[in-house]
C-alpha cells in the first residue's frame, strides 16, 4: 500500500495538469504553427510553466490501494486486487484459468 504522502503528491499533480491543461495546449499549438519568432517566445513560456503541470509526469495508480506497479488501465486497478476481485465474484464475466 502506498504512502498517504506519495497518493497526495499524485493528487496535487493531478489538480496541476488540470489547472494549466489549456495554457499548455494553446502554447504548444503555437510552436506548432507559428512564426518562429512567436515559436520562440511560446517555448520559453512552455519551459517557465511548472514541471509538474506536464501531464507526462502523472503516475497510474490502482485506486484501492494507489500500488503503481502492475496496473491494469481498463479497471483502473493493481493485477493483484483484480486477481482477488475476479476470484470473489465481484467482477462479472472473469473466468479463473490457471493463473
Amino acid at each position: 500500500m502506498a504512502k498517504e504522502s506519495i497518493k497526495a503528491r499524485e493528487r496535487k499533480r493531478a489538480k496541476m495538469v488540470a489547472r494549466y491543461a489549456a495554457k499548455r495546449a494553446a502554447l504548444k499549438e503555437i510552436v506548432r504553427t507559428g512564426e518562429p519568432e512567436e515559436v520562440e517566445k511560446a517555448v520559453i513560456a512552455l519551459q517557465k510553466l511548472p514541471k509538474n503541470s506536464n501531464p507526462i509526469r502523472m503516475h497510474n495508480r490502482c485506486q484501492l490501494t494507489g500500488r503503481p506497479k502492475g496496473y491494469m488501465r481498463q479497471f483502473g486497478i493493481s493485477r493483484i486486487n483484480f486477481r482477488e476481485m475476479a476470484v470473489s465474484g465481484l467482477i462479472p464475466g472473469v473466468k479463473k484459468s490457471s493463473w
